[in-house]
């Protein structure tokens, strides 16, 4: 008597789950907060790491290697240069710091899609760098263009991810010294969301800026931010060529430059996290010095990426509770300081998309949005420390992003929240279910996770008894299948085809 009921309970999902995949849903462009930070650290032990940074970077000093263009600029600035170590006095850095803006906008080609960092406002970019990348059928394997373009369209389509990220995961099967101009392109032609541009070489760096130039202008990057780098310094310490290349060409050009000390406790900096946080402010501030050095009010975001690590095996581990206190700590430096800050993400060593992968992520993402970050790169697919970006674990967090912004943005207290009519119209102890405020608020009372199965166990087998991983791989599957690309003018996708093709032809391929 209840197979029909419920058969067309389920023919009901599945056409709600049809409908939300047949488009690109409409994105928030990005997130504000609506709800406190949480102040780990009392006065005390702030400036007390604010005082250890200034004691690093005046006594131990940080090396610019290979760069005399860097080394003159910090003594023409009143640093002390000694060979290519640079000492800062007490104070120099954070002042130079002042002019970065404390907020600034990052233009997308879609202008409705364009950002806000900085302040209380922020984005969820996908993971960054993986050189290989995972799914259910097919398992771990390098990357390639075509895993490069599948995850730019699914970022695309997820509406809890507000940036396109960059290096969504690198496309193996193109030459070192070329796919970044593939990357670039795939970018702005498969979605129309900000993103940032390539960072390992000072060319690689002008090329990416160059190609911006050609689809938002000249005049308009003279005046805007239209995409970022993403750089690691080399610590400890230690800012090289490569970096510091690729911080000036961005400030020069007036675009956003995103500093990310990555220290390994133990490793690339001491083992315990105090001393951790210190060395991490005190190399990602004297970047964003460096950029206000080349271009004084050139975007700038200060990061930290800061972990903890097995000391048996040396590997890295995420989600752990060093980490974790961590990344509440630097929300409250990097406020003080007064820039914008990147650091956390959705973290995992786990190798599949299983139970540590979850705890651990979900650990690692909650302390980052507590704690302030306000360009969150990671925030979707990171498996293996890093190495795997996972085509389910990818599903998986971005479907956790929108419980995450669902808490960024607060809770209403309005008449409307607050329900009186409601009470009015229902008798005491009746129920809610249908009544107006119920019937008027249902589609958007409650977060609907999608890749949560909260049917009964009947149902649930009935439908195949699917776990949340295959559930994952079925939905990007419909995302690809189902998109459609974002509009390009004809004219600007003819130009950055024939710039690529031009620089392409201007080298022998390099595969290193």
């Amino acid at each position: 008597m209840t197979a029909a009921p419920a058969r067309k309970s389920r023919q009901g999902r599945r056409a709600r789950l049809q409908a939300q995949s047949a488009a690109a849903p409409a994105s928030p462009a990005g997130f504000t907060r609506g709800i406190p930070y949480y102040n780990f650290l009392d006065e005390q032990s702030l400036c007390r790491l604010e005082a250890q940074a200034d004691w690093l970077l005046e006594e131990i000093g940080i090396r610019f290697q290979g760069d005399e263009q860097a080394l003159q600029r910090w003594r023409e600035a009143g640093a002390d240069v000694q060979g290519d170590i640079v000492h800062l006095p007490t104070g120099l850095a954070r002042h130079l710091c002042k002019t970065a803006p404390t907020e600034f906008t990052q233009l997308a080609r879609n202008p409705e899609r364009n950002v806000r960092l900085g302040g209380r406002h922020g984005v969820f970019a996908p993971a960054y760098g993986s050189p290989f990348v995972r799914c259910a059928e097919k398992g771990r394997r390098y990357g390639s263009l075509e895993d490069f373009h599948n995850f730019v369209k699914l970022t695309y389509l997820s509406p809890w991810l507000h940036h396109g990220g960059g290096v969504v995961c690198e496309p193996c099967d193109i030459p070192v010294n070329k796919r970044h101009l593939d990357m670039i392109y795939a970018h702005l032609r498969y979605s129309d969301k900000p993103f940032l541009g390539a960072i390992t070489l000072k060319n690689r760096a002008e090329e990416s800026i160059e190609m911006c130039r050609i689809a938002f202008g000249a005049e308009v990057m003279e005046h805007h931010c239209v995409v970022m780098g993403n750089v690691n310094t080399n610590s400890p310490l230690v800012v090289d060529k490569v970096a510091s290349e690729a911080m000036a060409a961005y400030a020069a050009a007036n675009q956003g430059m995103i500093i990310v000390p990555f220290i390994l406790g133990g490793a690339m900096g001491p083992v315990t996290t105090a001393a951790g946080l210190a060395q991490s402010l005190a190399e990602a501030m004297t970047c964003v010095a460096y950029t206000q050095l080349v271009r004084p009010g050139a975007p700038a975001v200060l990061g930290s990426f800061l972990s903890s690590m097995s000391l048996k095996s040396g590997a890295p581990t995420f989600g752990m509770p060093e980490p974790v206190m961590s990344n509440y700590a630097y929300g409250q430096l990097a406020r003080r300081l007064g820039v914008p800050t990147r650091f956390g993400g959705a973290l995992t060593a786990s190798k599949l998309p299983d139970a540590q992968a979850a705890y651990e992520s979900a650990d690692s993402l909650q302390s980052t949005m507590l704690g302030g970050a306000n360009y969150i790169l990671h925030s979707a697919g990171w498996l293996e420390s890093g190495l795997v970006m996972g085509y389910e674990k990818f599903i998986l967090d971005v479907d956790r992003l929108g419980y995450m912004q669902r808490i960024l943005v607060g809770m209403a207290s309005d008449d409307n929240a607050l329900a009186r009519d409601a009470y009015r119209e229902v008798p005491v102890g009746k129920h809610f279910l249908g009544c107006g405020h119920t019937m008027a608020n249902y589609k958007t009372a409650f977060y609907d996770a999608q890749l949560s199965n909260s049917e009964s166990f009947e149902q649930w087998t009935e439908e195949g008894a699917e776990d949340a991983v295959v559930r994952a791989n079925k939905k990007w599957r419909r995302m690809l299948a189902d998109y459609v690309p974002p509009e390009l003018d004809p004219g600007i996708d003819e130009a950055l085809q024939e710039y690529i093709a031009k620089t392409k032809s201007s080298r022998a391929d390099a595969w290193y």
